[in-house]
């Protein structure tokens, strides 16, 4: 299979446990990837990955995005985040948006830092990746005041709110939470989504799919994303794969 994952992190990984992640994910039919930023860290983690990727001249290619999360909306400045290096240009924005979750209270500073980097990826001509969590009216809302084109992320909300999104333009990905048994509404919005439209994701290293839940996730266990989505859609699984991947450098270059 020839896969693309649209969504991980490099969580506090160091250069040579990136490299075996990248060598496994290879060995599992990742050609490519998206290491996604969020925070100081996680963006410097991003930048990292690239670098180990290209200095050690092997695949997946990795591309990177950087940004600022719902969780730093009261940590940062609304000054974009610059990478170390001028050898590493983001292809996309992210990981930002809203999360009413776990810090409603912060729903104000939420929607300000989220607006500031949507105006941020207009300027730059660049996609945004967007997280979305119980608060899709807000997110809607404010996709329509600043039109925007990206991905929204490890999708969990209604079929309704997934076709709001999808009348926007943009594209959204699937995630190993399809794979749990309590994600019917996942599933449902997976056999909606339009196959110009859809893409697959770790977010590693979290949410490791069936049949590997509850270990730590890495780019390499896409495929059992892919594969369960294939079945799901009634489709080959590579035939699957290669669609997904056309999606992804379609949005991602």
């Amino acid at each position: 299979m020839k896969l693309y994952d649209t969504h991980c992190h490099f969580e506090r990984a160091a250069p040579p446990e990136i490299r075996a992640i990248l060598e496994r994910a290879r060995a599992a039919g990742v050609e490519k990837l998206l290491a996604v930023g969020g925070s100081c860290a996680l963006n410097e983690s991003a930048v990292l990955a690239d670098q180990v990727a290209a200095e050690a001249l092997i695949a997946p290619k990795v591309g990177v995005a950087v940004g600022y999360d719902r969780d730093q909306a009261a940590k940062v400045s609304l000054s974009p985040f610059v990478p170390p290096s001028a050898s590493c240009a983001p292809v996309a924005v992210g990981e930002i948006g809203l999360d009413y979750h776990y810090s409603p209270e912060t729903r104000d500073r939420q929607l300000k830092l989220f607006a500031a980097q949507l105006e941020d990826a207009r300027a730059r001509d660049l996609p945004v990746v967007i997280h979305s969590r119980e608060a899709d009216a807000d997110t809607l809302a404010l996709l329509r005041e600043i039109p925007s084109r990206g991905i929204i992320h490890c999708y969990t909300g209604t079929p309704e709110d997934a076709r709001r999104y999808l009348d926007l333009g943009f594209y959204i990905s699937i995630s190993g939470i399809v794979t749990f048994r309590p994600a019917e509404n996942v599933r449902v919005v997976a056999r909606l989504i339009p196959d110009d439209r859809i893409l697959i994701e770790t977010d590693a290293p979290f949410l490791a799919p069936v049949p590997l839940r509850g270990t730590p996730n890495e780019p390499a266990f896409i495929k059992y994303t892919c594969e369960f989505l294939a079945q799901l859609r009634g489709v080959p699984a590579d035939e699957f794969a290669e669609r997904t991947f056309a999606n992804a450098e379609g949005i991602l270059g």
